[in-house]
């Protein structure tokens, strides 16, 4: 980090700061969706940083009004042009939620406000360019760009859209996390070509009239073809999936009409761990341009700001990820040497108060490739390395990563070391040395920690490229062994994934069965996001797994959707409605009642619908109602009444309760509990 101040250590934003720095003009103006943060989280200040440290004058344009061209033109036409990024999220879903329904904060905006960055901000962003300098180079990425660099499912307007290059008028895109591609272009440029003519560079994709100039491409299916027909899209998506690779990819082409075509390059190699190192030696100033001060700062920086990135790429192979699409199937890591300097660094920050947040990335426990196989031919095609076993070529091994943390530990002035990026916990599991577990317990929990086990169906969990939900249990049960041994009081808070295409009403409320038995109500569900860029969104839209095209059913409507979000949070009475409606439709009728193995108990003063007068009903609403009527009968009841299902849990709708039913309120008292502890 600079030990510069002021506004003269940033990227400069207007023409006072061009100034400063003796500029009349930059090469690069760098367009970000995003407020300008200058810290290596942050895909517009690396690529910023490392034009910078090859010798070129960049600008940052930061979430320009794209009602007018005025903030556009704030730092004067480029030398050699301008590119463009919607920011570290997509805009899409930073401004939606998966309801459909308008967020109202932006934690990349300052003070925290919604609205500073249009829909689709790459196209609007390339197009708006385009009002003022026509002649100008435009190159397109980041995230936004680069998971819909081909002909994409669009969840927000319900079509298949056209690749974003052709509707940002873009001159090139470049996808992935774009290091090697960014340099290898602005040095053609320097040299007088044009982007329009650089169909050669890995880690690209470019419009052309024709196809003469490729070496023996892959032609996906005609964007005609993919827009009409789900058979052919999900076809086009599994060929796509198939040529994520930097070593077995090929050029894939999609035609538009007789003289457009989308071209595809290879992907670029991954970085080195010498490649990866440099650009965490780059000058970040690790903070928001003062700027923002004055309007609140920048929310997003307190989660990262002591957070250290080990890895990037990920193995794990998750249907609901997109990160095959953009870092790769290849883990890469930075050297133990550049992490822990960036550590020492941290820990003479004024505010560092000894605590380092997290050391991970996509996947913490992931400190090399899968297998040795990868460096020489590349990751399978046609096989992952996680599911539905694991592969017998993988080689599990935190030796590295053990390693690391311990030394991160020794550092003065850092107290504690967290680990809470996502950890593969069947990769923990197939170790069977225990260490990593044993010092992640002993060491990296901060009272709480964060695994996905997504689901409790097999056929959920298959369709989501997840392990089997006994490999969790498994992993779970080590974990508060573990614990134990070491008189620790902490807590594992599993995610789980509502409505996933597979997952019918009987699958939500098998995983509704296994949070009661598991005592523990999550306080927040996901509903499975369409984004582009998955293989669960190509199976949302077609109805079909691409990576064997078999049916796959798909909850659709918002009832069934929300059915099944309820569930997963059935001892919410605002939910009671809907978990009731859920039970009754999948005629599951013997899970309403009084007995502890029930989800929800029957409605009172035969209502329905969770109200009681014009009252919500509670647990403590049905308890005393169920005391009362205990009182009135005069009776004990034991509620061992065999239901249709054959099960002898008391779950008979409008039974009453005896007094081993007070088990509901040992077990309210304990999640409190719990609640508090951690």
């Amino acid at each position: 980090m600079s030990n510069r101040t002021g506004t003269m250590n940033f990227l400069p934003m207007n023409k006072i700061e061009l100034n400063q720095r003796g500029w009349d003009q930059v090469d690069f103006i760098i367009i970000t969706g995003d407020a300008y943060v200058d810290h290596p989280s942050f895909g517009a200040a690396i690529i910023g940083r490392l034009l910078e440290a090859n010798g070129y004058k960049v600008g940052v344009i930061a979430q320009p009004d794209w009602r007018s061209t005025k903030d556009i033109e704030a730092l004067g036409k480029p030398v050699l042009g301008f590119m463009v990024t919607a920011g570290n999220i997509d805009s899409m879903v930073n401004h939606y939620t998966v309801g459909k329904k308008k967020r109202h904060n932006d934690v990349y905006t300052p003070g925290n406000v919604s609205g500073k960055r249009p829909d689709r901000a790459t196209i609007v962003y390339g197009n708006l360019i385009r009002q003022v300098y026509k002649d100008s180079p435009v190159i397109i990425g980041g995230i936004e760009a680069s998971l819909r660099r081909m002909a994409h499912y669009d969840y927000w307007s319900d079509q298949v859209k056209r690749s974003i290059l052709l509707d940002s008028q873009g001159d090139l895109l470049v996808y992935g996390m774009a290091e090697k591609a960014i340099i290898e272009i602005a040095d053609a440029m320097k040299a007088g070509l044009h982007p329009k003519d650089l169909t050669y560079i890995k880690g690209t994709a470019h419009k052309a009239k024709n196809t003469d100039h490729l070496f023996e491409p892959v032609i996906l299916p005609r964007f005609d073809q993919v827009n009409g027909d789900v058979k052919a899209y999900a076809d086009s998506f599994r060929i796509q999936y198939e040529h994520t690779d930097h070593i077995t990819g090929k050029a894939l082409v999609e035609q538009y009409d007789d003289h457009t075509y989308v071209i595809q390059n290879p992907p670029a190699a991954p970085l080195t761990t010498q490649e990866f190192d440099h650009i965490y030696d780059l000058d970040f100033m690790y903070a928001y341009h003062p700027k923002y001060e004055a309007l609140g700062g920048i929310e997003a920086i307190k989660e990262i700001k002591y957070s250290l990135t080990s890895n990037r790429g990920c193995f794990g192979g998750c249907h609901f990820c997109a990160l095959a699409f953009h870092q790769g199937r290849v883990v890469q890591s930075r050297s133990h040497d550049s992490i822990i300097n960036e550590a020492k660094m941290l820990s003479h920050e004024p505010d560092f108060k000894g605590y380092i947040q997290d050391v991970g990335g996509p996947t913490a426990n992931f400190r090399k490739a899968a297998c040795k196989k990868q460096a020489e031919h590349g990751v399978c095609t046609h096989k992952a390395c996680m599911t539905p076993d694991l592969c017998n070529q993988l080689e599990v091994d935190h030796t590295d990563y053990v390693k690391l943390l311990k030394s991160l530990r020794q550092i003065d002035g850092i107290k504690k070391v967290f680990v809470r990026s996502g950890i593969r916990y069947d990769y923990v599991v197939a170790d069977k040395t225990n260490a990593f577990m044993n010092e992640l317990v002993e060491h990296h929990v901060s009272g709480q920690l964060r695994v996905a086990p997504e689901h409790v169906s097999d056929t959920v969990l298959a369709l989501m490229g997840k392990p089997s939900i006994g490999v969790y249990e498994t992993f779970r049960k080590q974990f508060e062994q573990i614990n134990k041994r070491k008189h620790k009081d902490q807590y594992l808070v599993p995610y789980f994934i509502s409505s996933h295409p597979g997952s019918n009403l009987n699958d939500a409320i098998a995983l509704a069965e296994y949070i009661r038995d598991l005592g523990f109500q999550p306080d927040q569900v996901q509903d499975f996001y369409p984004t582009p860029g998955t293989i669960s969104t190509c199976m949302y839209y077609t109805g079909l797994n691409p990576l064997d095209m078999t049916a796959v059913f798909v909850p659709r409507s918002n009832q069934d959707k929300a059915m099944q979000r309820a569930l997963l949070q059935f001892s919410n009475p605002k939910n009671y409605r809907l978990v009731k409606e859920a039970l009754i439709i999948a005629g599951r009728e013997d899970l309403i009642g009084y007995d502890k193995k029930c989800l929800i108990q029957p409605a009172l003063g035969g209502r329905s619908g969770g109200k009681y007068g014009n009252k919500q009903v509670t647990g403590e609403d049905i308890a005393r109602k169920a005391a009362q009527a205990k009182r009135k009968s005069g009776r004990k009841r034991s509620g061992k009444t065999e239901n249709k299902h054959g099960s002898k849990h008391g779950c008979k709708p409008g039974s009453k309760p005896g007094n081993k039913n007070n088990n509901d309120r040992k077990k309210t008292n304990l999640s409190a509990k719990r609640k508090r502890s951690r």
